[in-house]
C-alpha cells in the first residue's frame, strides 16, 4: 500500500466471525498434550499456587516469591483455572490469548489499510506457521508478550495513519499505551521498549519526525501508569530487594551476561525463521530482492512490517542466551511481507505458484498438528502420570519430598495444598553460578528466608524430617534407594525411567530402624 489511505473499513460482523474462527482454530488442540517440562510446568505451577493460596499479588514457586517475570501470565492462567478447572487447556489460556490478540490484530489492521484479501492471507499464514500455532499453545510468557507487542505496534501505527489522513486516532493511541502496559506486566520492559523502538524508526525512515511529538499522550501515559505501576510499587514496598532483582538482574544482567543457558550464535534467529518459513521460499526470495527492498520506503505498511521484523530479530540476536520463543513478536510482520509478495506477484499469477502457496500453508498446518499429536502420544517430558497416582493416594497433611530435583508440574497435577520439600545441597556456593531450577529456588528463598527453612532441605536432615509424619511421599531417581536405606523398605507406588515415587510409613518397624526415629511409636 502507498501513502494513499485504503478506504477499507472492516464490518463489525465479519470481524466478530473472524475472531471466533481464529480462536476456535487456535484452541482446537490446546488440551491434547500434557504440560512439558520445565517451562510449562514452571509457569502453570506458579499460577496454580496463586489460585491455591488466594494471594494474587505475589507469584510463588514452591511457596516462595518468584520474581523472574511479572504476573499477567499467572493472573490469566489462575483465572482460567478458577473458571474452567485445572487442566492443560486452562494452563494455556494466556498464550492462547496472546496468539489470538496478535492474529486478530493483524487481521483487522491489514484489512483496514491493505484490504480484505490481504488480511485473509496474513491470517492464513500465521495460523499455518508452526512457530505461531504451537507457540499459542505453549504455556510460557513468550506468546503473551508477543501478542501485547503486536497490538501495541498496530494500534500506534493505526493512530499515526489516521492522523495523517485527517481522521481521529487518539483512542487508538491511548489503547496502544494500555497494551504496552500489559506487555510490561507480561514480560517486563520489552513490552514497551520494542514497540516504541519500532514506531520511532518507522516514522524517522518515513520522514515524519515531527509526528513523533504527536505520539506523546497524557491520557495514554495515565492509562499506562494505572495499569502497569501498581504491581511493581506493591512488590517493592513488600520486598525491598525487588527492584534490584527484577530490573537489574532479570533484565540487564540477563541480557548482557554470558553465564545463562541456551547460548547460540548471532545467526540463530535468521536461520530459525528461514527454516520455519522454507515452505514459502519463493516469496522469501521475492521479498529480499534488492528491487523490492528499494521500494519499501514508499509504502507505509510494508516499511512498518520490514522495520518491525528487522528490529525484533536484531534485538534478540544481541544477547548470548537465545530461546525459540523470543522471536515470536517477529512472526506477524513476516507473515505480512510474505503475503504482500504473493499478492503483488501479478494480476494473474501462475496457477503453479498459487497451488504452491496454498499447498505450503496446508503442509505447514499439518506439521503443527503432527507435532502436537506426537507429543500427546509420547508424554515423556511430563510427570502427569506420576502426579495423578500421587493425587489418588495422597492425604491432606502428608508431606512430599523431592530428591535432587524440583518437579515443576507435580504440585499442579496432584493438587498439592502444601509446597513440596526439595532435598539438595543448598549450601553449595556454586548454585549461584548456574541457570537452572536450583538457582530459581535459591533466588526465591532470598525473599522468604523463614519459609525456605522448611522447604529447602539439606540431605542430612531428610531422615529426621521423615520421622515427623506418619506417612510421607518421596520422589527421586531410581538409584537413590541404594544409598538411602529407608527407601529400600518403602513401598514403590510409581516407577518411571527417571523417577520413582515411594510411600514411607513411620509405623513400619524397618522404616523406624533405618530412619532412627527415636521415641517414635511403631503404631504411628
Amino acid at each position: 500500500m502507498s501513502d494513499s489511505i485504503a478506504e477499507s473499513r472492516p464490518h463489525p460482523r465479519e470481524l466478530l466471525t473472524a475472531g471466533l474462527v481464529l480462536f476456535a482454530l487456535l484452541a482446537l488442540t490446546a488440551w491434547a498434550r500434557p504440560l512439558m517440562l520445565p517451562d510449562e510446568g514452571r509457569y502453570a505451577g506458579v499460577a496454580w499456587e496463586m489460585l491455591r493460596s488466594g494471594d494474587w499479588a505475589t507469584p510463588t514457586l514452591d511457596g516462595m516469591p518468584f520474581f523472574h517475570k511479572p504476573p499477567l501470565f499467572y493472573w490469566i492462567t489462575a483465572a482460567a483455572m478458577s473458571v474452567f478447572g485445572v487442566g492443560e487447556w486452562s494452563a494455556r489460556a494466556a498464550p492462547l490469548a496472546g496468539a489470538w490478540l496478535a492474529g486478530f490484530g493483524m487481521f483487522a489492521f491489514v484489512w483496514r489499510w491493505a484490504g480484505r484479501r490481504q488480511a485473509r492471507l496474513v491470517a492464513m499464514v500465521l495460523l499455518a506457521q508452526p512457530l505461531f500455532y504451537i507457540g499459542g499453545q505453549f504455556a510460557n510468557l513468550d506468546m503473551l508478550v508477543a501478542g501485547c507487542i503486536t497490538a501495541t505496534i498496530l494500534l500506534a501505527a493505526h493512530s499515526v495513519l489516521c492522523r495523517e489522513a485527517g481522521l481521529h486516532g487518539r483512542l487508538a493511541l491511548v489503547a496502544a499505551y494500555a497494551f504496552a502496559a500489559l506487555g510490561v506486566l507480561s514480560k517486563g520492559l520489552i513490552g514497551m521498549v520494542l514497540p516504541g523502538m519500532v514506531i520511532v524508526v518507522w516514522m524517522v525512515l518515513r520522514g515524519r519526525m515531527r509526528g513523533l511529538l504527536g505520539m506523546l499522550s497524557l491520557p495514554g501515559l495515565a492509562a499506562f501508569l494505572a495499569i502497569a505501576a501498581p504491581w511493581f510499587v506493591a512488590m517493592q514496598m513488600r520486598f525491598p530487594e525487588f527492584f534490584d532483582y527484577f530490573f537489574l538482574e532479570q533484565h540487564f544482567r540477563r541480557f548482557t551476561g554470558t553465564q545463562f543457558n541456551n547460548a547460540q550464535p548471532w545467526w540463530f534467529y535468521p536461520a530459525l525463521l528461514l527454516l520455519f518459513h522454507s515452505l514459502w521460499l519463493p516469496w522469501i526470495v521475492r521479498t529480499l530482492m534488492p528491487s523490492r527492498l528499494a521500494t519499501l520506503r514508499a509504502d507505509s505498511i510494508p516499511l512498518l512490517m520490514g522495520v518491525w521484523a528487522f528490529l525484533i530479530v536484531g534485538f534478540f540476536s544481541l544477547p548470548h542466551s537465545k530461546l525459540v520463543g523470543y522471536i515470536l513478536p517477529a512472526l506477524a510482520p513476516l507473515a505480512y511481507l510474505l503475503c504482500e509478495a504473493f499478492a503483488n506477484a501479478g494480476q494473474s499469477p501462475r496457477k503453479t505458484m498459487v497451488h504452491w502457496w496454498y499447498g505450503a500453508s496446508i503442509v505447514a498446518a499439518l506439521m503443527s498438528w503432527g507435532a502436537i499429536a506426537y507429543l500427546s502420544l509420547n508424554p515423556d517430558n511430563s510427570n502427569r502420570a506420576l502426579a495423578q497416582v500421587l493425587r489418588s493416594e495422597h492425604a491432606a497433611g502428608e508431606p512430599v519430598f523431592m530428591l535432587e530435583r524440583y518437579h515443576y508440574d507435580v504440585a499442579l497435577y496432584a493438587r498439592l495444598l502444601q509446597p513440596p520439600v526439595v532435598v539438595d545441597a543448598w549450601n553449595d556456593p556454586g548454585i549461584q553460578r548456574t541457570d537452572n531450577w536450583r538457582k530459581e529456588l535459591a533466588d526465591a528463598s532470598r525473599f522468604a528466608p523463614e519459609a525456605a527453612k522448611n522447604i529447602l532441605l539439606l540431605p542430612e536432615r531428610l531422615p529426621s524430617a521423615l520421622c515427623l509424619a506418619p506417612v510421607s511421599w518421596v520422589m527421586g531417581p531410581p538409584g537413590r534407594a541404594d544409598s538411602l536405606p529407608f527407601l529400600a523398605h518403602a513401598k514403590v507406588v510409581y516407577r518411571a525411567k527417571e523417577v520413582v515415587l515411594w510411600r514411607v510409613e513411620r509405623s513400619q518397624a524397618q522404616a523406624v530402624n533405618s530412619l532412627r526415629c527415636e521415641g517414635m511409636s511403631n503404631a504411628g
